[in-house]
């Protein structure tokens, strides 16, 4: 582990995003103020060479804020409007910085492993103290319950680095990891956030893809009959308040096909419904953030929609609302968002250094995570959902980059 302050500096800031982003006021913010601080220091040091995966990477997001602000010039909407969507260009400075400051990735998995764990007390305390139904710690339940899932997610793989480990830091880490993992689900089950729970099975497949070849068929036998006893456990607790949720959605389905759609599900249909006729007029370039609220009343008022859609400013679904305000156009670049980086890590999902592979499962997880959670939720619309997805991106394609470059020189240490 380097002792050079900038590695510190940029270790200690990556570990406060795992480790406060759900469980302090904006958590995820102050890592990027900080990262953000340590990238434009460096603007006038040299910079890390970038070969063609970096690049794409690096000019996808350069050129989803692009795509904003010109919808956002195009439509004419007010400067606040772009506070969100310039937040990915500022990512790629602070990539350079993690890939000249090359921290310790202990840093990364520590503070999700510490950071998983918390928010599982966090949610606890708001369940069992404050009797709240949904918990959804400083932001919303869904944003809450989802982002616990992410974290959940990247600790389970994380489980390879930490297996890779010496065998005196190897224990500690992977317990860690464990607590982080568990905190991080039961953070979500009990937010109530359906959304995450739907793309468990996508991300188990990233994960048995990267991992399989570690585990004997006794085991994969094992650990698949482990995954179907604790999930009809979890279905079978009432205090975790899961199989209310899912009878919910059933039933949001079956009045809604008898033509009530004052439900949560029921509702979610009708902005779909609605936001889709908007498109096949402005198929182009879309209606803009501010117009379509207009157009879903305008829908609502002549009876092509049903009324309850004039109530909410988006779609519920990050693809359909995506091209009812951008357009075709906004659609291709959000796919680009979450293809890329596809594209990116998948050709080290089977690395031999568990080090490097663990990188990629998570930089992997990050956009099928939110593909899931964009199903049901505009997640990008968010602060945290922008935030979070912006930094963990560049992070772990730095840390990747980075881990890759010591374990291919002559004086490589175990990071």
């Amino acid at each position: 582990m380097s002792t050079h302050p900038a590695s510190i500096y940029c270790g200690i800031s990556i570990f406060l995003l795992g480790c406060l982003a759900l469980i302090a006021p904006s958590g995820y913010s102050i890592s990027g103020l900080l990262l953000l601080v340590g990238g434009l220091y460096i603007l006038n040091q040299p910079k890390s060479p970038l070969n063609s995966a970096d690049k794409w990477l690096l000019t996808t997001l350069a050129l989803f804020t692009l795509e904003g602000i010109f919808n956002g010039l195009w439509h004419q909407l007010s400067s606040q409007n772009y506070d969100k969507i310039i937040r990915f260009i500022l990512a790629i400075p602070i990539f350079f910085y993690i890939r000249w400051a090359k921290p310790s990735v202990s840093w990364v998995w520590g503070g999700l492993g510490i950071g998983g764990t918390l928010i599982g007390f966090q949610a606890l305390y708001e369940r069992m103290a404050h009797g709240v139904e949904r918990v959804s710690g400083y932001t919303h339940a869904i944003q809450f319950g989802n982002l616990s899932m992410l974290t959940a997610f990247f600790c389970l793989a994380g489980l390879g680095w930490s297996l890779s480990r010496s065998p005196k830091k190897r224990s500690a880490f992977t317990w860690l990891l464990i607590f982080g993992a568990i905190g991080g689900i039961l953070g979500s089950l009990l937010s109530g956030s359906r959304g995450g729970w739907v793309g468990l099975p996508l991300v188990l497949l990233v994960l048995y893809r990267a991992y399989h070849p570690f585990f004997s068929l006794r085991l994969k036998l094992s650990l698949g009959i482990l995954v179907i006893i604790t999930g009809l456990v979890v279905f079978s607790i009432p205090q975790l308040n899961v199989q209310p949720r899912i009878q919910r959605a059933f039933e949001d389905i079956a009045l809604y096909q008898k033509g009530n759609s004052n439900t949560s599900l029921g509702a979610r249909f009708e902005m779909w419904q609605g936001a889709i006729q908007l498109t096949q007029t402005k198929p182009l370039f879309g209606w803009g953030k501010d117009q379509y609220q207009n157009g879903m009343v305008e829908l609502a008022e002549q009876g092509y929609a049903n009324p309850v859609v004039k109530t909410f400013s988006h779609a519920h679904n990050e693809f359909i609302d995506r091209t009812a305000k951008h357009g075709v156009v906004g659609l291709i670049v959000l796919l680009l968002l979450y293809g890329v980086p596809l594209w990116y890590f998948n050709p080290y999902l089977k690395n031999p250094d568990l080090s490097i592979r663990a990188l990629a499962v998570s930089g992997t997880i990050l956009p099928v995570a939110y593909i899931d959670f964009g199903l049901s939720q505009t997640f990008l619309s968010h602060n945290s959902g922008v935030m979070m997805y912006a930094l963990w991106l560049v992070i772990w394609a730095a840390c990747l980059r980075n881990t890759i470059e010591a374990s291919t020189s002559p004086a490589a240490t175990e990071p």
